[in-house]
C-alpha cells in the first residue's frame, strides 16, 4: 500500500508540474506598438494593422513561436507624434511586452526611439526614413526600401531626379515645398543634394505647418516661382489638399510630385481620381510580373477581403506587404535565435538574410536595408473615381528604376493635368 500511495502521489505531483509547464507555455509572446488608427494618417495605419493581424493569425495557426502563442498589444497614437512616448512607456513599463515595434511612418517612429533606447530594446520599424543616421542605435532595424541610413534621404528621391536628368531639354529650375515635420525634412534634405548633382537652381524652398488645411496661397507662391520642376514632400492629408490646390490654381510646370505620401493609397487615389493625372511620384512596391510571387499574391487576396469589410485601402499595394513582412522578420528572428533576449535577436537579424512575402531582405550595419528599391511612376488616363482602374498598377507608368520601366514620361505636367 505505501508503495502504491507513493506512486499515486508522484503521479499527482507530476501532473501538477506538467500542468504548470503547459500554463507557462501558453503565456503569449507579446508584441507591442502604437498605430495611427485615427487622425491624418489613419488610412495607412488601419491598413497596416490588418496585415499585422493576418501575420498574428498565421503564426498562431502554425503553433506560435517558441511553443507559445503570439499576441499583438497596440494603442491608437491618433496620428499625433506627442502621444507616442507615453504609449511606448506604457507598453514597456506597464504592459511589459516582450517585443516592441514601431507604428507607421517617420513622424510616429522618431518619438518612440528614445524610450526604446532607454529600455535597451530591439526595435523593428515601419517606413521610418533614415532616422538611424541620427540615432545610430545598434538595436534599430528599418523596414523601408530606401537603402542604408547614411544615403537613404538621398535615395528616397534619387529616381525623381534621374527622371529630371533624362528630360530634353534638361530643366534648369526647381521649387521645393514640404511639411515642417521629420519625414518631410528628411526627404527635402536628400532632394537638395540630388538637385545640386542635377545642376538645378533652387528658385523656391518653403515649408508649411503640418496643421495646414488651405494650400491655395502656397501653390500660388509655387506658380509665381515659374519653376520647371516642383518637388513636394507631403503627408497624406497634405497631399490631398495640395493636389486639389494644384487644380484650383491651375499649376504650370513640366514635372510635379516626388515625395507625396498618400498617393499610393487606394482610398486617396479614388478620392482624387483624374486630378492625379500627370503627377510623378515615389512608391515602394507595385504589382508587376517581376514583383509578384505566390506568397504576396495569396497575402493580397486575404488582405483585400478584410480591407473591404473595414473600408480601408482596398488594394493594399503600398504599406500592408511591408507591415506583414516586418513582423515576419521579427518572428523568424525569434525562431532563429531561439530566444526573446534582445541582444541575441539583434545579433541574429544583423547576421542573417530573411525571406519575406516581398522577397529576400538583408539588413546592414545601420539596421536599414542594404539595397534601395524605390520606384517612381507617373499617373495617366485616370477617369472617374472607381477602384478597378488602379488594380494591377494599370493607371501608372513606371519610370524608375530602368529595370522596371514600363513607358516614358509624358510632359509637361500642365498639359496632362488641366
Amino acid at each position: 500500500m505505501p508503495g502504491a500511495v507513493l506512486v499515486r502521489a508522484f503521479a499527482v505531483v507530476l501532473a501538477m508540474l506538467l500542468g504548470l509547464g503547459r500554463a507557462g507555455a501558453a503565456e503569449p509572446i507579446t508584441i507591442g506598438f502604437g498605430m495611427a488608427l485615427t487622425g491624418g494618417i489613419a488610412a495607412n495605419g488601419r491598413a497596416a494593422l490588418i496585415a499585422m493581424k493576418l501575420w498574428e493569425d498565421d503564426v498562431n495557426q502554425a503553433g506560435g513561436l517558441l511553443g507559445r502563442p503570439v499576441k499583438l498589444v497596440y494603442y491608437d497614437d491618433q496620428s499625433t507624434p506627442s502621444n507616442v512616448p507615453g504609449l511606448y512607456t506604457k507598453l514597456l513599463d506597464v504592459d511589459k511586452v516582450d517585443i516592441v515595434v514601431s507604428g507607421y511612418g517617420t513622424n510616429m517612429t522618431v518619438p518612440a526611439i528614445p524610450v526604446v533606447m532607454a529600455h535597451n530594446r530591439m526595435f523593428m520599424t515601419l517606413f521610418a526614413l533614415a532616422v538611424n543616421a541620427d540615432f545610430k542605435y545598434q538595436r534599430f532595424f528599418g523596414m523601408i526600401p530606401a537603402g542604408p541610413s547614411a544615403g537613404a534621404r538621398q535615395a528616397y528621391s534619387r529616381g525623381f531626379f534621374e527622371i529630371v536628368k533624362a528630360m530634353s531639354p534638361r530643366p534648369k529650375t526647381l521649387a521645393i515645398i514640404g511639411a515642417d515635420a521629420e519625414a518631410a525634412r528628411n526627404a527635402i534634405e536628400g532632394a537638395l543634394t540630388n538637385a545640386k548633382e542635377a545642376g538645378l537652381e533652387i528658385v523656391y524652398n518653403r515649408s508649411y505647418p503640418p496643421t495646414t488645411n488651405d494650400f491655395s496661397s502656397i501653390v500660388r507662391g509655387l506658380q509665381a516661382s515659374h519653376a520647371e520642376v516642383i518637388y513636394v514632400a507631403s503627408y497624406p492629408s497634405d497631399s490631398v489638399g495640395l493636389v486639389n490646390a494644384f487644380h484650383e490654381v491651375g499649376l504650370k510646370a513640366r514635372l510635379v510630385g516626388g515625395g507625396m505620401v498618400g498617393l499610393q493609397t487606394t482610398s486617396i487615389k479614388t478620392q482624387l481620381g483624374p486630378k492625379l493625372n500627370g503627377l510623378t511620384n515615389y512608391n515602394f512596391w507595385v504589382p508587376t510580373p517581376t514583383t509578384m510571387n505566390p506568397e504576396i499574391e495569396a497575402f493580397l487576396t486575404r488582405y483585400q477581403v478584410q480591407a473591404a469589410k473595414q473600408g480601408v485601402d482596398l488594394l493594399g499595394y503600398y504599406l500592408p506587404p511591408f507591415a506583414y513582412a516586418y513582423l515576419q522578420v521579427v518572428g523568424d528572428a525569434i525562431k532563429g535565435a531561439g530566444s526573446l533576449d534582445q541582444d541575441k535577436l539583434t545579433a541574429y537579424i544583423h547576421a542573417h538574410p530573411f525571406h519575406t512575402i516581398l522577397g529576400d531582405i538583408k539588413f546592414g550595419e545601420d539596421g536599414d536595408w542594404t539595397e534601395a528599391k524605390v520606384v517612381f511612376e507617373q499617373f495617366h488616363d485616370v477617369k472617374g473615381n472607381d477602384v478597378d482602374q488602379f488594380r494591377g498598377g494599370k493607371a501608372e507608368t513606371i519610370l524608375e528604376p530602368l529595370s522596371m520601366r514600363s513607358g516614358t514620361l509624358v510632359e509637361p505636367y500642365s498639359d496632362i493635368a488641366h
